[in-house]
């Protein structure tokens, strides 16, 4: 698959627009600017760059309670991502979803999920329709190592696999299953080995190179658009910060020089090495780059900080609610 100096920095300015956000947000929440928990993504932007670099918004997406990436990484707006987290009217879902459940339907973004293993029967249902009706897109469905345990995982693939439905299961095994290391929950070292258990291919790729995730997806969604069925591909990678928050180093499950290790080959420095080496981005043009996504950033967050919150009368619209009787 040929890779464009012009790929290569659409790649770059994916995992930029995923980090800068994610730390702002942070910097928000330890700041008890925004309400509740957030999960960042920052160490793990090259799997959603990778992958979304070839969606377009016809193609499903579903995602997980630290989603927020992946949407970012489809083109999400800036401005409704940060109104949703500040529980304002002017949000993706209008105030009432928060962090863990932000969706975009014109994007293709079904929705994040706060349930582990969630997703993936979505994803499912969104594949199965785009063969029903003879498109030629897909259902991507992102998940971490400890929702490949639960069920819901197991008879969604086994059913895509049976089906031959265009769904790629993207596993982002950073390693923990929020704080058990993977060796602790379960006997196999690379998820990717359960594929074969349902008969589709099961692909392991470094998920801190958004080039090595690139070229897997790419290969993998073209499979899938060619009606040759779903693929179960495990991209191995970090986080940098805990399991919720900005906090990275100083906590009880992980010492501190994994972290700094696993620091040494943070996706967006690896690419920026190579950019600059291949002499298609300086030091300087990096950093204008930077400079224009936190202006972005900044007006974002002054459009969330001054919209309305949610009035009242609002509360059960667009919520499924039993009917009495």
């Amino acid at each position: 698959m040929e890779i464009t100096n012009d790929v290569l920095l659409d790649l770059h300015r994916r995992m930029l627009r995923i980090r800068l956000f994610e730390e702002e947000a942070g910097k928000l929440m330890e700041a008890s600017k925004i309400p509740g928990a957030l999960h960042l993504y920052v160490g793990e932007e090259a799997v959603a760059a990778g992958v979304m670099a070839h969606l377009g918004p016809e193609d499903q997406i579903t995602s997980t309670h630290r989603g927020h990436g992946h949407l970012v990484a489809k083109g999400g707006d800036y401005k409704q991502m940060y109104a949703e987290l500040f529980g304002r009217a002017t949000g993706y879902c209008k105030g009432k979803g928060g962090s863990m459940h932000i969706a975009d339907l014109d994007l293709g973004m079904l929705g994040a999920n706060g349930i582990v293993g969630g997703g993936p029967p979505i994803a499912l249902g969104a594949a199965f329709s785009d063969k029903y009706r003879k498109t030629r897109n897909v259902a991507c469905c992102f998940f971490g190592d400890g929702a490949s345990n639960e069920g819901t995982f197991h008879e969604a693939a086994n059913m895509a696999a049976l089906y031959r439905l265009p769904v790629i299961f993207v596993c982002e095994n950073n390693g923990f299953g929020e704080f058990t290391r993977q060796e602790r929950h379960q006997a196999i070292r690379d998820i990717a080995d359960r594929a074969a258990g349902y008969g589709m291919p099961g692909v392991v790729v470094d998920g801190m190179d958004v080039v090595a995730v690139y070229e897997a997806a790419g290969e993998a969604i073209a499979r899938a658009r060619d009606g040759a069925g779903p693929t179960l591909l495990e991209c191995k990678t970090y986080r940098f910060f805990d399991h919720v928050g900005v906090r990275g180093m100083g906590v009880v499950y992980r010492d501190d020089a994994e972290v700094i290790e696993a620091r040494k080959r943070d996706p967006i420095a690896l690419l920026e090495a190579r950019l600059a080496e291949l002499g298609v981005l300086s030091a300087e043009q990096a950093q204008a780059v930077r400079d224009g996504i936190l202006s972005e950033i900044g007006e974002a967050i002054a459009f969330a900080e001054s919209s309305p919150y949610p009035e009242p009368d609002v509360l059960l619209t667009d919520v499924y609610a039993p009917t009495r009787g």
